[in-house]
């Protein structure tokens, strides 16, 4: 597709299909860049055993969420055509087609590479029939005691309904027969238990293997465990055979919000079905499952060839994450502790012991940018919010949630906030995606203390990351506000890379004041001072700053635009980001995950360049800047360019105003541009080719510039 040339008649035709990817092929491009990272000799072992269980994470919500829903279409008859010129059946094949290799890639990698990559260094992965007696005694006595207790067989026969097979979970297809004259086979399924290690491994005595006479670890997967003894589940039967199988269902939610009396219980109702109702949308199976098992399966869960899935080595390779407890660092990326910003401290040192910042005063002297997770999260956004929590001059302290980790701290600093005389309200998110019930569970616990909880809008999901805090100081109120790009989740603060802006500037604070009464009453807002709203002003005005570059093409000879965000898919901003690409204005873009942007055509994006980093630390923060004829202008919000963000949720994108701080996030754009360690090119035909360095150049990750860098102006947490 390198040599797609827009014709002059073509370039005013932005609706041309040509000219746009597949959202859900964009998506398995990005998934296959993760398995790639797991694929690379140069990250270390555990770390690529790691990525091999991301890629299969990943695949199991795109199965839940997207391809299920594309089977929904196909079965309802709908044939409505994608932007990029498929029908929904269209989009199921050629996904089927890629992921069939995918997979295959990813099943091969482990069983051919890894694990003996993993045996080099004293790691065993082994079958249980590899084992001597001694191991298999212990393990035995290991399943009777812990396993064997909470096995349910289900037989299959006319008394006996095929049973529900519930989603993800692993199951064992069990063949057996009365006896060895008796004919007639039956069939039996075995739920293997979620409460269990997936790898049970043997104790240090009996850690040894024929390979190697020092072995570290030695385990066997559980399946294999209870299918070698299964006796004790079909006393005086004849086992014939036993295959491991997993289903995946459609998990998404179907909310009437109009019409739930209950928001609360309406999501619970859905969460209900969702564990027990959604349709079958994938079957994995091992390869040596005969055919007949096969059909079976696939009769009895109403799925096609094409939804089977085949593996050689495990069924549900996340299950890999249990590997980096393993005590071996060598085999892991260098350990990062995210570092406590130079301006929290007053002589640039490590803070004394109870050293405690004043951090009301700290921010009123400038703003302040926040970068994690090499800046300290529990230093900074989370003292910021426990400090007020506890300030007698706090009159008032309101945040959305949209995702927290279950033992948050912050959570705590609300209800001592309650606790402390101080007017807390909260929104929190119901309807983020596999987060309703954590989240449901966080609103009724606020809401038992005290705390004002509301659980967002009708037809809008509340995706803003905002903190706003009200001080009362010398009898006047002074507003302080944080601006984010992640969730207030301390966990995945140390994994993600977002951004975050402390201020105390008046227009952000009455801006947030107006949002969050947008948020909880009536407000109808439809216009702010400095944020950019959506699904009010936000899509308006990132239009109107890249026609205002245009237009600085025609005036100054020149324009330019940098965004960094996880998806590019609304076609808007799409046709918007093409039309100032036939002006002139030249556009970087990096984008992590799903672009349908197809750049480098000539006479329509060849202005346009794309790249993802994939790494070690997960790229979440969204930064738009825009060159604006030297007046530099430079955003930093929640919201990627999808549809859903400009137009289905409640976004803040906030400026940066402080010179400082704008050229911090120039340096740190500048740094992804030029990364040649993680970074990839999107090509004009859909493919991401690796950026490699050129004779001469220094190899170094964004990740590890960003870490050594923040290391040097910072002072550890």
């Amino acid at each position: 597709m390198s040599t797609i040339q827009a014709t002059s008649e073509q370039k005013n035709d932005l609706d041309n299909p040509q000219y746009y990817f597949n959202r859900e092929l964009s998506w398995l491009e990005f998934n296959y860049r993760v398995l790639s990272e797991g694929l690379d000799e140069r990250n270390p072992l555990l770390e690529r055993l790691k990525f091999l269980a991301i890629f299969s994470d990943n695949l199991d919500e795109f199965f839940m969420v997207r391809v299920a829903g594309l089977k929904q279409q196909v079965e309802a008859g709908v044939s409505k055509i994608s932007f990029d010129g498929r029908s929904p059946s269209e989009q199921l094949e050629d996904i089927y087609a890629r992921l069939k290799e995918l997979v295959q890639i990813q099943d091969q990698h482990f069983q051919h590479t890894l694990k003996p990559s993993l045996a080099d260094k004293g790691i065993f992965l082994v079958d249980y029939l590899d084992l001597n007696r001694e191991q298999r005694n212990y393990l035995h006595n290991v399943y009777e005691e812990s396993i064997f207790p909470v096995l349910t067989p289900l037989a299959v026969d006319p008394s006996h309904p095929f049973p529900h097979i519930s989603n993800l979970s692993l199951n064992l297809a069990v063949v057996i027969r009365e006896s060895d004259q008796d004919q007639q086979e039956r069939f039996a399924r075995v739920k293997v238990p979620k409460n269990v290690p997936r790898f049970i491994a043997l104790p240090p005595e009996l850690c040894y293997h024929p390979d190697q006479d020092t072995a570290k670890w030695v385990g066997v997967p559980l399946e294999q465990v209870i299918s070698h003894n299964l006796d004790s589940l079909f006393p005086a039967m004849d086992i014939q055979e036993c295959y491991s199988f997993r289903v995946t269902r459609n998990a998404s939610l179907s909310v009437e919000e109009d019409e739930a009396d209950d928001l609360m219980i309406a999501i619970e109702e859905q969460l209900h079905k969702r564990r027990f109702s959604g349709s079958a949308a994938r079957l994995e199976i091992h390869h040596s499952m005969p055919e007949d098992v096969r059909q079976m399966l696939m009769r009895e869960l109403e799925l096609e060839e094409t939804d089977v899935y085949e593996v050689e080595s495990l069924i549900g390779l996340n299950s890999l994450f249990s590997f980096l407890g393993l005590p071996m660092n060598k085999l892991k990326d260098k350990k990062w502790k995210p570092v406590i910003p130079e301006w929290l401290s007053p002589s640039g040192t490590i803070p004394s012991e109870g050293y405690r910042p004043n951090m009301f005063s700290l921010i009123r002297q400038s703003d302040r940018l926040l970068h994690h997770p090499y800046h300290s999260f529990s230093s900074t956004v989370q003292a910021f919010i426990e400090q007020a929590s506890r300030d007698p001059k706090v009159l008032a302290i309101k945040m959305t949630l949209y995702r927290t980790s279950g033992d948050s701290p912050i959570i705590q600093a609300l209800i001592d906030a309650v606790r402390n005389g101080i007017q807390v309200a909260v929104l929190v998110e119901l309807k983020a995606r596999f987060d309703e019930e954590n989240n449901i569970n966080w609103a009724r616990t606020l809401e038992r203390k005290g705390i004002h909880v509301v659980y967002g809008l009708a037809g809008l999901k509340t995706h803003t990351k905002v903190v706003l805090v009200v001080r009362e100081e010398k009898k006047k109120i002074r507003r302080y506000v944080h601006i984010g790009t992640g969730n207030y989740n301390p966990k995945t603060a140390g994994l993600y890379t977002d951004l975050g802006l402390l201020s105390c500037r008046e227009d952000l604070g009455a801006d947030l004041t107006d949002l969050f009464n947008f948020l909880t009453g009536y407000s109808r807002q439809n216009s702010y001072r400095k944020l950019l709203i959506a699904p009010v002003t936000l899509r308006k005005r990132l239009v109107e700053m890249l026609e205002r570059e245009m237009e600085h093409v025609k005036t100054y000879g020149s324009g330019r635009v940098v965004a960094k965000m996880n998806s590019l898919v609304d076609l808007g901003m799409i046709k918007a980001l093409y039309r100032a690409s036939q002006a002139g204005v030249k556009i970087d873009l990096i984008v992590r995950g799903i672009c349908c942007l197809r750049p480098g055509v000539e006479g329509l994006s060849e202005n346009i360049r794309v790249m993802s980093v994939i790494g070690r630390f997960l790229e979440h923060s969204r930064i738009f800047y825009f060159q604006n004829a030297g007046k530099e202008e430079m955003y930093i919000g929640s919201a990627d360019w999808m549809t859903r963000n400009l137009s289905r949720r409640v976004e803040a994108v906030t400026p940066i105003e402080d010179p400082k701080l704008i050229g911090d996030l120039n340096e740190i754009l500048g740094i992804m541009l030029s990364d040649n360690r993680l970074a990839w090119e999107l090509q004009p035909d859909g493919r991401y080719l690796q950026r490699q360095p050129t004779d001469g150049d220094r190899i170094e990750s964004t990740h590890d510039i960003l870490m050594r860098m923040t290391l040097k102006e910072a002072i550890a947490d």
